[in-house]
C-alpha cells in the first residue's frame, strides 16, 4: 500500500500537475499580494484613536484573508477533483488497472493507497497555500492570529480534500474521466451557489414569497456538497466570530463575503460520516466490480 501512494505522488509529478499547480499558485499569490496591499493601505478613519485603529486593522485582515481563502478554496477543490478524476475507470480504460491488479495485491489495498496518495498530496498543497495566505496577510496588516486558532482553521481548510477525493473516486467507479470531471465540477459549483444564496438571504438581500422553499433547496445542496459550508466554518473559527458578537459586526464589512449560517459541530460530524460512506462505497464497488 505504501508503494501505491508513493507511486501516486510520482504520477502526479510526472504528469506536471505539481508544476502547473505551482505556477498558477505563484501567479495567484502575486496578484493577491497586490490586493492585500491595496486593502491594508486604506486610510484609518480615526488615526489618533488606538482602539478604533486596532478594530480597523482586524477588519482589514479579515477582508484580506476572506478574499484569499475564497479563491484558495477553488484551487484546493479543483486540485483534489482533477488529480483523482481518473482514479478507477480512467486507468481501467488505459489498461493500467489490469496490469497492477494482476499482481498479488488486494484491491482494497490498491484503492487505499491511491486514496492516501491523493489526500496527502492535496493536504500538502493546502498547507503551503494556507501558510502563504496567512503570511501575506501578516506582512500587510500586522495582525497575528493565535497558533491554536490557525491550526484548527487549517484542519477545516484541508478537510475538503478527503471529502472531494472520496466523492470523485466514487464517481470514477462509474463514470469516464471526462464525465466524472464535469459532474464533480458542476456539483462543487452548485454547493458554492447554495452557500452564496444562503449568505444573501442572511444579509436580507433576497426577499421572495417562496423563501422557505429556496432555503430547503439550498440546504439539500449543502448536504450533497458541503465543501463551501466547511469553508464558512473555517473562516468563523479563524476570526473567532462567536467571541466577536456584540463587539463588531464583521459581516457588515465583508458584505457578499459575509460569514453567515455557520455550520454546527453536528454538521461537521455529518461531513465526516458522509466522507466515510463515500469512501466505503467506492471501495466496495472497486472490490466487487469487474474491470
Amino acid at each position: 500500500m505504501n508503494a501505491v501512494w508513493e507511486l501516486t505522488w510520482r504520477e502526479l509529478i510526472r504528469k506536471r500537475v505539481t508544476f502547473m499547480a505551482a505556477m498558477m499558485t505563484v501567479i495567484f499569490l502575486v496578484a493577491y499580494w497586490f490586493v492585500a496591499n491595496a486593502i491594508a493601505s486604506e486610510p484609518q478613519p480615526f488615526p489618533g484613536d488606538l482602539s478604533i485603529g486596532l478594530f480597523s486593522k482586524f477588519i482589514s485582515s479579515a477582508m484580506v484573508l476572506t478574499l484569499g481563502f475564497f479563491f484558495g478554496a477553488f484551487a484546493i477543490a479543483f486540485l483534489a477533483i482533477f488529480s483523482s478524476v481518473a482514479a478507477v475507470t480512467g486507468e481501467a480504460e488505459q489498461g493500467v488497472l489490469q496490469s497492477v491488479l494482476a499482481r498479488p495485491i488486494p484491491r482494497w489495498k490498491w484503492f487505499m493507497g491511491r486514496w492516501i496518495g491523493f489526500v496527502s498530496y492535496g493536504a500538502t498543497y493546502a498547507l503551503v497555500l494556507y501558510v502563504a495566505i496567512i503570511l501575506i496577510c501578516w506582512v500587510e496588516t500586522g495582525v497575528i492570529y493565535n497558533l491554536v486558532v490557525l491550526l484548527k482553521s487549517y484542519l477545516l481548510f484541508a478537510s475538503v480534500v478527503p471529502l472531494l477525493v472520496s466523492l470523485t473516486m466514487f464517481g470514477s467507479c462509474f463514470l469516464s474521466p471526462l464525465g466524472n470531471g464535469i459532474g464533480m465540477t458542476m456539483l462543487f459549483g452548485m454547493g458554492w451557489l447554495g452557500s452564496t444564496i444562503g449568505r444573501f438571504m442572511g444579509l436580507g438581500k433576497i426577499q421572495l414569497e417562496g423563501l422557505q422553499t429556496l432555503e430547503t433547496i439550498t440546504g439539500l445542496i449543502k448536504l450533497a456538497m458541503p465543501a463551501d459550508t466547511l469553508q464558512q466554518r473555517m473562516l468563523s473559527e479563524l476570526f473567532s466570530m462567536s467571541e466577536l458578537n456584540g463587539l463588531i459586526n464583521l459581516n457588515q464589512d465583508l458584505s457578499v463575503f459575509s460569514i453567515s449560517d455557520v455550520p454546527s459541530n453536528s454538521f461537521l460530524i455529518y461531513c465526516a460520516v458522509y466522507t466515510a460512506i463515500l469512501f466505503a462505497g467506492a471501495m466496495t464497488v472497486m472490490v466487487r466490480k469487474d474491470y
